[in-house]
């Protein structure tokens, strides 16, 4: 089921599932209803969005008048959110002028360059965009688009000298998770941790390629989620909250196990929240309003297709999923345990086990949660009962498990500019 969003100041009719932030503002106003005057209470927080896999920063503001409640959504259309402190730190601290170029004409970047002269946005069309790499005549070209020179978007023509740099979507492996060669031709790399780093040294040995300059970088966006459930008020749930969600990929839980998971642990004293991927409510919905009709009389069991639930992704205390990104951005964020159901994995990188590195995705989940085969969802319940009971044990490891395999946290996003400052000046 969509939701009406407003998106750069436009209501638009979206799918997407969110993580509420710290609050910016509380109010109580007296407002008029039909049957007297009530007293209205406002929550306006900070939003984190995930829409089809790319993560934007926004509002809720939540208003309950002693009944029914109402919410408005309100983001900027772009995935500005997840360099945007880079981008400050560059502007706050030099002369320099950041050419900014996006395929999306509501960027939020528009807005911000009209208070801000040292940006200057562009919006280019796909055919257009093109002719504007090849083109290119800048000294240092920073991207979030792999595959750059293996499809329609080249390095520039007309200058050999750019420093093209790539910084990572996720946390992940890029071995795996990204198509062969994806990397191939950029000349630095902005890692999130040592992992990425290995992969990228490992696979330029094995295939005779360039070595890249691989900057120890981090990950702004991990860094702010954290920031932001630190200033979050915590409570211990009187009942233990369980978060179900899972990919969108082939054979993900949904297709595959989620009635039997469900049957496994409804009667057990927990809340069930099942939180579909956007794609599956999109494209499946009579499979969603038949699982709302199976379990509509198991009151600890929720299916939410609309995702307008007053509780986040955060607050749950333990989350199910099988090979959803989400796992990265909760488990690191709250430090709380994962399940996850090992379902088939996507694979991007048929070659990925050619550089003898095992990625990331796979074995980090038994470092932050523990794994059930498919032929072991009866143990469900006993294992979320094991994992629960084990909370503190798994805060700290799981706390020590980011601080070792997360680059710079809490400064990623100064590092990865004074990198970006570096290079220019090298260039002038």
């Amino acid at each position: 089921m969509k939701k009406t969003v407003i998106v750069n100041g436009k209501a638009k009719r979206i799918e997407f599932s969110y993580a509420v932030g710290e609050t910016i503002s509380l109010s109580n106003n007296e407002v008029r209803k039909p049957w007297g005057r009530v007293t209205e209470r406002v929550t306006v927080s900070k939003l984190t969005f995930t829409i089809d896999g790319k993560t934007y920063e926004g509002t809720r503001t939540f208003k309950v008048a002693g009944g029914p409640y109402s919410e408005t959504f309100e983001f900027d259309g772009n995935s500005f959110a997840s360099h945007k402190k880079a981008i400050e730190y560059i502007l706050n601290n030099t002369n320099i002028t950041i050419h900014y170029v996006t395929s999306d004409p509501d960027d939020q970047i528009f807005r911000i360059a009209e208070k801000e002269s040292k940006i200057k946005p562009y919006y280019i069309g796909e055919k257009k965009l093109i002719t504007l790499m090849m083109k290119m005549d800048a000294d240092v070209v920073v991207m979030t688009m792999p595959d750059i020179e293996n499809y329609h978007i080249k390095r520039s023509y007309i200058r050999k000298d750019i420093n093209y740099v790539y910084v990572p979507h996720g946390m992940d492996s890029l071995n795996m998770t990204m198509r062969t060669g994806s990397m191939d031709h950029y000349d630095s790399v902005l890692c999130t941790g040592k992992i990425q780093k290995e992969e990228i040294e490992k696979t330029e040995e094995v295939y005779n390629l360039p070595k890249k300059e691989l900057v120890e970088w981090g990950y702004s966006l991990l860094d702010e989620m954290r920031e932001d459930y630190a200033k979050m008020p915590k409570k211990e749930n009187d009942i233990k909250s369980i978060l179900i969600a899972p990919s969108w990929q082939k054979d993900n839980i949904v297709d595959s196990c989620l009635e039997d998971i469900l049957d496994n642990l409804k009667g057990h004293g927990y809340k069930i929240t099942v939180r579909p991927h956007p794609q599956h409510v999109r494209h499946m919905p009579e499979k969603m309003e038949g699982l709302k009709e199976r379990y509509k009389d198991d009151t600890d069991v929720e299916i939410q297709t609309d995702f307008s639930s007053n509780s986040t992704v955060f607050e749950a205390d333990l989350m199910i999923t099988d090979w959803s990104g989400i796992a990265y951005e909760y488990a690191y964020t709250t430090c709380k345990p994962v399940l996850f159901i090992d379902t088939p994995m996507k694979i991007m990188n048929p070659e990925y086990k050619k550089i003898g590195i095992e990625p990331l995705n796979i074995w980090m989940r038994y470092e932050i949660g523990r794994v059930l085969k498919l032929d072991e969802i009866d143990k469900t319940a006993d294992t979320v009962a094991k994992m629960l009971a084990a909370s503190d044990t798994y805060k700290d490891s799981i706390d020590q498990f980011v601080k070792e395999y997360v680059y710079n946290l809490g400064s990623s996003a100064s590092v990865g500019a004074k990198y970006i400052i570096q290079e220019i000046q090298k260039a002038i």
